[in-house]
C-alpha cells in the first residue's frame, strides 16, 4: 500500500531533513548533498516478436558524484517512474557512505513488466537501454556501475556487458562497467547470496546486542528465534536461509499470492520448491494459510524482515506488527508514520540504508576484482594452505599424536573467492552496524537508529566534499 502523503523520495528527503537536523553543517552543504545531481529520463522504440514497434520509457539517475564511478541497480518493473529511482539512487548514496564503499548513488530502471516479453524481447530492451547510456556516458568503470536488482539478474548483467564491450573496444577495464555478472563474465562467487547474507550478518550484530536485547525482553542471540519474512525472492530466500542454519525459525512467509504460518518453524526451502511447483506458496504441507498476504507482517514473531516491496508497513498497520525488531531486507518498507509507531512502541528498527548493502559490498568486490584482473584467493590460497601444513606437521611431531582428518582438512583449506567475499562482507555488515550504534548511543536526541544511519551518512559524505574543497 502506498503511503497517502509522501512520494518515496519525499519520504527519503523527510528522513534526511530528520537526521540533518542533528548535525552542524552548513545548509548549502546539505542541500547539496540531498539533490540529486543527474537525472536522465529517456525514451526508445523496440520492435517486438509480433512485429509491432513499442516505446520504452526508463530512466538512470546519479545521485551524488561526491565519489565516482556511481553505482545502483537497474529494476525492471511495471510500477518504475523517476520519483522511485531517485529515491532509490538517494539511499545508495547514504548506503555506500555508511558501508565505507567509495561510490557515488546511482540507481536505473525500465518500465515494463519483464513476465510480458519472450527473453529476445528483454535482451533487445537490455542492449538498446545501455546503447542510450554509453551516448551519455551514463555507465563506465569509472563514471557508472550498474547492477541487478527487481526483475533483474546475471542474465541480464551479461547482456549489458558484452553490448558495452562491443562499443567500446579495447577498453581494459570494460569488465567493470557492471556488477552481478556470471562468474565466466567476470563476476564474482557469492554475488547473488550478497544481500541475504549482509541482512543476516546485520541483524545477528544487533541481535548479539545484550543491552538492546534486553529493553525488549529478548535474550541475546539468533538461536530460537522466531522470524517472519515477507518476500521469498533472491533476498528473502537467502535471509530465511542463514537464519535457519544459525538456529532460528521461520513462523512465516509472505508472498505476492498470499501468507502462511506454522509456529514450529517452516522449512524455507521446501515452501520455496512448493512454489516452484505450484505457482504458489499457500496449501504448503503443515502450515496454516493466513487471509492475505499482508498477515505475515502481523503475526507474533521476534524478529520481521520485510524484503519485497516498499511502504507494506504503514501508519495504518504498524500498531498491529508484534515484532521487537524489524529488519528492512527491501528498500523503503517503513513510511515516516509507521516510524513514529515504532519509535513509541519501543521496536527497534534495523534500516534498508545499511542492512541491505551486502549487494553493493560484494559488487565493490567484483569491480575491484575487473580493475584488478585477479581472482580473489589466486594468490594467497596455495601459500596458506602450504604454511598450514607446515603448522600441523610440527604439532603432529610435538604431541606425537596425528590431528584428526576432518579437523586437518578444515585448517589446511586456504581461502577461495567465495571465503573471502563471506569475511569482508561480515566484516563490513559489522563495523557499518557498530559505527551507527555508536552514533546512536553518543547522541541520544538521537529518536531511531534510522535518523543515526542519516546522520553517519550524512557526515562520511560532508566530509567527502570538504576535502574536495567544495565546501568549507
Amino acid at each position: 500500500m502506498s503511503n497517502p502523503h509522501y512520494s518515496f523520495f519525499e519520504s527519503v528527503q523527510k528522513s534526511f531533513d530528520k537526521a540533518a537536523s542533528f548535525t552542524q553543517l552548513d545548509k548549502g552543504l546539505l542541500e547539496q548533498i540531498k539533490a540529486c545531481n543527474s537525472v536522465y529520463q529517456m525514451r526508445f522504440p523496440v520492435k517486438l516478436d509480433n512485429g509491432h514497434i513499442e516505446v520504452i520509457e526508463a530512466y538512470r539517475v546519479q545521485h551524488s558524484h561526491h565519489k565516482t564511478p556511481c553505482k545502483g541497480g537497474i529494476r525492471f518493473a511495471a510500477e518504475v517512474n523517476q520519483d522511485e529511482v531517485m529515491a532509490l539512487a538517494a539511499l545508495m548514496t547514504y548506503k555506500c557512505a555508511i558501508v565505507n564503499v567509495p561510490f557515488g548513488g546511482g540507481k536505473g530502471g525500465i518500465k515494463i513488466n519483464p513476465k510480458k516479453y519472450s527473453t529476445y524481447e528483454l535482451e533487445k530492451i537490455t542492449r538498446r537501454y545501455t546503447t542510450e547510456l554509453i551516448k551519455k556516458n551514463f555507465i563506465g568503470p569509472g563514471t557508472d556501475v550498474p547492477a541487478p536488482d527487481y526483475g533483474t539478474g546475471e542474465r541480464e548483467m551479461a547482456w549489458i556487458v558484452d553490448t558495452y564491450q562491443t562499443m567500446k573496444p579495447g577498453e581494459l577495464d570494460a569488465a567493470g562497467c557492471v556488477t552481478g555478472k556470471p562468474v565466466t563474465q567476470g563476476g564474482v562467487r557469492g554475488r547473488r547470496e550478497a544481500t541475504g547474507l549482509g541482512v543476516f550478518y546485520g541483524i545477528r550484530e544487533v541481535l548479539l546486542m545484550e543491552e538492546e536485547m534486553k529493553k525488549r525482553g529478548l535474550t541475546p542471540g539468533v538461536k530460537d528465534k522466531r522470524i517472519a519474512i515477507q518476500g521469498l525472492g533472491n533476498v528473502g530466500y537467502y535471509s530465511a536461509k542463514f537464519f535457519s542454519e544459525a538456529g532460528a525459525k521461520i513462523v512465516a512467509i509472505g508472498e505476492y499470492e498470499g501468507a502462511i504460518y506454522n509456529e514450529n518453524g517452516l522449512d524455507y526451502d521446501a515452501v520455496f520448491k512448493h512454489r516452484k511447483a505450484t505457482g504458489s506458496i499457500l496449501n504448503f504441507p503443515g502450515a496454516q494459510n493466513l487471509d492475505k498476504n499482508s498477515d505475515a507482517l502481523e503475526v507474533d514473531c521476534d524478529v520481521l524482515i520485510p524484503a519485497a516491496l516498499e511502504n507494506v508497513i504503514n501508519g495504518e498497520n504498524a500498531p498491529r506488527i508484534k515484532a521487537k525488531v524489524i529488519g528492512e531486507a527491501a528498500n523503503g518498507p517503513l513510511t515516516p508514520e509507521a516510524d513514529e509507531i515504532f519509535i513509541q512502541k519501543g521496536v527497534l528498527v534495523v534500516p534498508d540504508m545499511f542492512l541491505n548493502a551486502g549487494g553493493v559490498t560484494v559488487s565493490y568486490f567484483e569491480w575491484l576484482k575487473n580493475l584488478s584482473h585477479v581472482r580473489y584467493g589466486r594468490l594467497e590460497k596455495r601459500f596458506t594452505e602450504n604454511q598450514n601444513n607446515v603448522l600441523l606437521d610440527q604439532m603432529e611431531s610435538l604431541s606425537g599424536k596425528p590431528v584428526d582428518g576432518n579437523i586437518r582438512k578444515n585448517i589446511l583449506h586456504g581461502p577461495e573467492e567465495v571465503d573471502l567475499v563471506y569475511s569482508g562482507l561480515e566484516e563490513t555488515m559489522i563495523t557499518a552496524v557498530n559505527e551507527v550504534m555508536d552514533c546512536w548511543k553518543n547522541n541520544p536526541s538521537i529518536p531511531d537508529m534510522r535518523t543515526a544511519a542519516y546522520v553517519v551518512a550524512i557526515s562520511k559524505v560532508a566530509v567527502s566534499y570538504a576535502e574536495l574543497g567544495i565546501f568549507p
